[in-house]
């Protein structure tokens, strides 16, 4: 979360901008050749979204790992005839924390750097890259948008309040309405078939350029598995991802189809020298985004922190945090601030639709560790009962405040009051201890084991599944003297 000032979503729907969709399925019914070129038409839209989907993600990466990316990204793409020319292509590696890649009619790749590390060799960046470029070639954006009743990105809350709490009532829909991003995105949620395509077309842009193309199965089952930790640490029963927090369902029907159309193919991973030019790179929350650790949230640069409700998990975005639970969903964020927290306040709850009105019953003034605070509450209809729609703000400056929005069943808003009074300002020195977790690539020595180097992780829980994860290994798998593996630790 950075600072903004407007209320908005975090990273995460985007349903379907050419990103990775995991979700498996064995035809190809709606296959289609796929196009020979870059048209103006497309190279303008493409244009045109850009901007605003690096302002979504964090962000572009600069420097030597970000310039690695787009190297291996542009040979890639060639091999989709769309352009012969590399420079074609922009690739971009984003900063965020979410697994994702995706790319957009107009030759405009992307891939985070959180999906980056995740992956264990060269051939698995191609093909990741490879996927979303034959999104692109196959016109599966075009064809989605011909078919939707609308085409724009989906706020995080919007979607928890219609899936997760209000299922598909008409206030669901409404409160949804009001809190989507307004910016308009080549945003629809790709079919199977269309998945399945975008596989074999990477799989075939793997072989031409080279790379072995087993590189797919192995890259979906590394998110299989990372989806598999997520959902256990995060006290989940399943293993898939909620849509809202990322654009990779579970890939685990995937990974025996990427691995039937690669069959005994051959060829070059780059292993080493994919490890050695992500060696450094940030894992996890960025520290000018602000950092999860445990139920605690805390923002060094806008020095606020507060605790989320036992029983709940957070996800992080770029410019929001979500904090989702069985009895509850919230975001913190923040909106333009005149000064007058009742009017903040006012003004959150009538953007959250435009089509029916959601008011406050009442404003109650308070103080939270020593910020001002206002908040209200409104109870509205939902298909499954009367809800609880809480706007919670803190006045940090004359000209900055930020807010939670929660919902949940009407009479038990107060699952949410620990984490409304825990809103505090942070001091200088707390700010200075946040430090990013990296990614370090060392050399497995003779005496060590997977324990030895899971021990080095920059975690208190979990060190050994997480080790596995990160480095493709299965539960029963060791390692080698002289193997290059990733350990995730402090940086400086």
């Amino acid at each position: 979360m950075t600072r903004s000032r407007h209320s908005v979503h975090v990273h995460a729907l985007l349903a379907g901008a050419a990103a990775i969709s995991l979700g498996g399925c064995s035809t190809t019914a709606e296959a289609q050749s796929t196009a020979t070129q870059i048209t103006q038409a497309e190279a303008r839209q493409g244009a045109e979204a850009h901007p605003q989907l690096l302002q979504e993600f964090g962000g572009a990466m600069s420097g030597p790992q970000a310039q690695y990316v787009e190297q291996v990204g542009q040979n890639i793409a060639v091999q989709s005839s769309l352009s012969n020319a590399r420079n074609s292509f922009t690739v971009s590696l984003l900063n965020s924390s979410v697994n994702n890649a995706f790319a957009i009619p107009g030759g405009y790749i992307y891939t985070t750097r959180q999906l980056v590390g995740l992956m264990n060799n060269e051939a698995e960046l191609a093909g990741v890259l490879g996927h979303e470029v034959g999104h692109v070639a196959a016109r599966h954006s075009q064809r989605r948008q011909q078919a939707a009743t609308r085409n724009s990105i989906i706020g995080l809350l919007g979607s928890v309040l219609t899936g997760a709490v209000l299922g598909n009532s008409q206030v669901g829909q409404l409160l949804t309405q009001g809190i989507q991003q307004t910016s308009q995105m080549l945003t629809l949620k790709f079919s199977r078939s269309q998945e399945i395509e975008a596989d074999r077309l990477g799989i075939q842009y793997l072989r031409s350029a080279g790379y072995d193309p087993r590189a797919m199965s192995t890259v979906l089952q590394s998110l299989a598995n990372q989806n598999a930790l997520d959902a256990s640490l995060q006290g989940r029963n399943d293993a898939r991802l909620p849509e809202w927090a990322s654009t990779h369902p579970d890939p685990a029907s995937r990974v025996r189809n990427a691995a039937n159309l690669a069959g005994a193919g051959t060829g070059t991973t780059n292993r080493d020298t994919f490890l050695t030019r992500i060696d450094g790179l940030i894992y996890g929350d960025d520290p000018a985004q602000g950092v999860i650790e445990g139920r605690q949230f805390i923002h060094p640069d806008l020095r606020l922190s507060f605790t989320a409700p036992s029983g709940f998990y957070m996800v992080n975005g770029t410019r929001a945090v979500s904090i989702n639970g069985q009895s509850g969903q919230a975001q913190l964020t923040t909106a333009q601030f005149n000064g007058n927290l009742e009017t903040y306040v006012r003004q959150v709850f009538a953007g959250l639709s435009q089509q029916q009105q959601v008011a406050p019953q009442s404003l109650q003034r308070t103080t939270v560790n020593g910020l001002p605070a206002t908040y209200g509450t409104a109870r509205v209809n939902s298909g499954n009962g009367q809800v609880d729609v809480v706007v919670f703000a803190y006045q940090f400056s004359a000209n900055q405040a930020y807010h939670f929005l929660t919902i949940s069943q009407a009479g038990r808003s107060g699952v949410f009051s620990p984490m409304f009074n825990s809103m505090r300002r942070i001091t200088a020195n707390e700010a200075a201890q946040v430090i990013p977790r990296v990614i370090d690539v060392v050399t497995v020595g003779p005496r060590d084991t997977v324990q030895s180097l899971a021990a080095r992780m920059a975690y208190t829980d979990a060190q050994e599944q997480r080790f596995r994860v990160l480095n493709g290994l299965s539960s029963g798998q060791g390692v080698t003297a002289g193997q290059k593996v990733k350990i995730v630790v402090r940086g400086r």
